[in-house]
């Protein structure tokens, strides 16, 4: 068999473990050739590809980003002028010419949404789930999101010291579009006193209640955490958090957004090993015709789903998370 593999979307720790693990499941268990293709789904409108060997799928276990490279393209979005799409017919006829019988794509929400799409073609396809936000629907957790949440904590680790020595508010905004998974995960780590997450509908003034009564209570410091998809009605908000508590409680408040740091980077252990587990069984799917379908993890096996049951969902936190049920017995504030 003929296999290629593609990135698509944003970079994360673990896309390359996941390449590895494909390929050389592929290349050593199975004697298939593996092609991989360069810059997501553009690659495949552009032919653009190498052929991987053993070699060139050494040492990249722990670097961060993909050797392949990535591209937010979106071959089924129409054409803003013509209204026309022949995107997908290209990708179609350049996955016949390059006699491909599956393409693995690795990526997140969207990806998984094309990668269905295309199956619906005709094409042989295996999804293999990706993101820091962990909110791709059909599988607990998501290689990258466990680097993501490390990188978060140690700031906010780092942050206490600073919060406590001048007396300050810290406001530290993580990433998460529509989900709050990193807020919720490393605001807890890093033992924050208020999370607000896009999942729970917050109140400023509860917020603030609780920052007051630390200071009443001899603590003149707070760390809060937000997700960056808060609604706020602001572009930014953490600026919108920042300034509502100042302009109530009279302390003085600082705000970091960590921003694309937390996607960067080598990914942790735990990453290296899913990420790996999820690509060595994204082989086995194709090894024995199970197309259509993307890797999982639920609870510690791997396994699959149809990519028909995940297209176009979002994971969100459950309001009844056990961290949030955990935190809120432990006095910490979610702004409800």
């Amino acid at each position: 068999m003929r296999i290629g593999i593609l990135s698509s979307g944003g970079d994360c720790p673990g896309i390359n473990a996941t390449i590895r693990g494909v390929g050389k499941t592929a290349m050593l268990h199975y004697g298939m050739e593996v092609v991989g293709v360069h810059n997501g789904f553009s690659g495949l409108l552009n032919k653009d590809i190498e052929v991987f060997n053993e070699r060139k799928l050494s040492g990249i276990l722990n670097l961060g980003g993909t050797i392949l490279g990535t591209s937010r393209e979106k071959p089924f979005k129409k054409m803003i002028d013509s209204g026309d799409n022949t995107k997908p017919q290209i990708i179609l006829q350049n996955y016949i010419d390059l006699k491909l019988d599956c393409i693995v794509c690795i990526g997140g929400n969207g990806t998984q949404k094309t990668a269905y799409k295309l199956s619906k073609l005709g094409m042989n396809v295996i999804g293999v789930p990706k993101t820091i936000d962990n909110d791709v629907f059909g599988t607990d957790m998501t290689f990258g999101f466990d680097t993501a949440v490390d990188i978060a904590t140690d700031a906010i680790d780092r942050l206490h010291s600073t919060a406590s020595s001048h007396k300050r508010v810290m406001v530290v905004e993580v990433m998460g579009h529509k989900a709050g998974w990193i807020a919720l995960y490393a605001g807890m780590a890093g033992g924050a006193d208020v999370i607000l997450i896009p999942e729970l509908s917050f109140n400023t003034d509860k917020v603030n209640e609780k920052i007051l009564e630390r200071a009443q209570n001899g603590k003149p410091y707070s760390i809060v955490v937000i997700a960056e998809g808060l609604q706020t009605g602001s572009d930014h908000p953490s600026d919108y958090i920042s300034r509502e508590i100042h302009e109530t409680t009279g302390l003085e408040v600082r705000t970091t957004v960590l921003g694309y740091i937390q996607r960067g980077g080598n990914p942790s252990p735990f990453d290296r090993n899913l990420a790996t587990r999820l690509g060595g069984h994204a082989t086995e799917l194709i090894a024995r015709g199970e197309f259509g379908r993307m890797v999982c993890i639920k609870g510690d096996s791997v396994s699959s789903v149809e990519l028909a049951e995940v297209a176009g969902k979002t994971k969100l936190v459950p309001i009844d998370h056990e961290l949030i049920r955990q935190g809120t017995s432990m006095g910490i504030s979610f702004g409800v």
